[in-house]
């Protein structure tokens, strides 16, 4: 099957909020969405403090786009406020009132993520678009398989047409209603809990649409099963060049969210950048606490902007040997850790055998060795 190429759309730009282009030749951008309530911002400084920092974490991994949810106006108004400090363009997702979006599109508000078939009359729908193109913000279209139209549903139920075609039937028809009102900074999601429908629903709409389309499985789950339905749905759609955005829907953090995205574009080439970190799983040989290793470091390993490979074995079976294609390595031997580069040592930490108690010795030596670790990396 021949697919559209998407066209470009721009978003953000307003304030501090960095411009980033979705569709066309862009790069594949990661989304995740928070998942805390926002309201304590107004009146909490530190609250405030707290969500900036923690964004400034998301985007030092490589998150691009973050969307919130907007169940009033008192977070309509929060989320105006964390935009204003914040360079990353932030998603407002609407439901049911479309004046929440109007709210939202009084700050710097990247864009406003609607299901134009929940939020009332067209005339609703124009009064947000008017906004969206006064302000220069962008519309994702977000269509589920839980809320399809009736007529539709009732033909998916009736057997006419599968859930994967009323999903992109209801695109279809709620685009077009943008087409009409001649606003074209459109992204579309079509998502279901399933994998094969949320793969048909995006291929058939790619065939006939050149929207940019955003991908992911809804109601994933939890960290495993959420994984492993998104790594199989966006490898498919990705390796069909659908997918100008994506979100992993994690019943978990966002941070794990946006590491598995990075992870599923890196393998399947859509984004080449960044630290690249691999890992042995550990077994009975025991000679160095990869689990604990990895979680130290994986933030800041990920957060640097460096074309590397960093290796993290637990023993010298895969230490320097397996681990010579990577840049920089380290593994455990004995009461020793060896840090080496390209699969040569370049160094050796002993363990301080003076201290008698075993649990103070080990952690003196992975001090030395975050030590020496962070030495090596920095001079890369």
């Amino acid at each position: 099957m021949i697919y559209k190429i998407p066209r470009t759309v721009s978003v953000g730009g307003l304030g501090k909020t960095k411009r980033i282009e979705i569709g066309g030749n862009a790069p594949v951008s990661i989304q995740t969405m928070w998942k805390e309530g926002i309201v304590s911002v107004l009146n909490d400084r530190n609250a405030l403090d707290s969500i900036l920092y923690r964004i400034n974490e998301l985007s030092q991994i490589g998150c691009d786009l973050i969307r919130f949810a907007v169940p009033d106006m008192d977070s309509a108004k929060a989320l105006c406020l964390i935009a204003e400090y914040t360079s990353m363009p932030l998603v407002a997702d609407i439901h049911f009132d479309y004046k929440l979006a109007l709210e939202c599109l009084k700050g710097n508000v990247a864009k406003i993520r609607i299901n134009p078939g929940n939020i009332g009359s067209k005339e609703n729908v124009i009064k947000v678009v008017n906004a969206c193109k006064e302000k220069g913000a962008a519309i994702r279209i977000g269509v589920n398989s839980g809320s399809l139209p009736h007529d539709i549903l009732e033909q998916v139920n009736n057997k006419q047409i599968t859930r994967a075609e009323g999903l992109a039937l209801t695109a279809a028809r709620e685009a077009e209603i943008f087409n009409e009102l001649n606003f074209d900074s459109v992204v579309v999601s079509m998502k279901a809990s399933s994998v094969e429908e949320t793969i048909l629903a995006n291929e058939s709409f790619a065939s006939k649409f050149d929207l940019p389309l955003h991908i992911g499985v809804t109601e994933a789950g939890p960290l495993i099963s959420g994984v492993v339905k998104s790594t199989i749905a966006f490898t498919h759609l990705l390796n069909e060049n659908i997918g100008s955005t994506i979100r992993v829907s994690l019943s978990d953090s966002p941070m794990n969210e946006v590491i598995t995205g990075r992870e599923i574009l890196r393998e399947t080439g859509k984004r080449t950048e960044g630290v690249k970190l691999i890992s042995c799983p550990r077994c009975g040989r025991l000679g160095f606490d990869v689990h604990s290793f990895v979680t130290r470091w994986q933030t800041e390993l990920l957060s640097l902007n460096k074309d590397i490979t960093v290796a993290v074995m637990g023993c010298v079976v895969n230490g320097p040997g397996e681990g010579k294609h990577a840049d920089l390595g380290i593994c455990g031997a004995g009461d020793s850790v060896i840090i080496f580069k390209h699969g040569k040592i370049c160094c050796t930490l002993k363990a301080d055998l003076s201290i008698k108690d075993e649990e103070l010795r080990l952690k003196s030596l992975m001090e030395n060795a975050d030590n020496e670790f962070r030495k090596e990396l920095y001079s890369l």
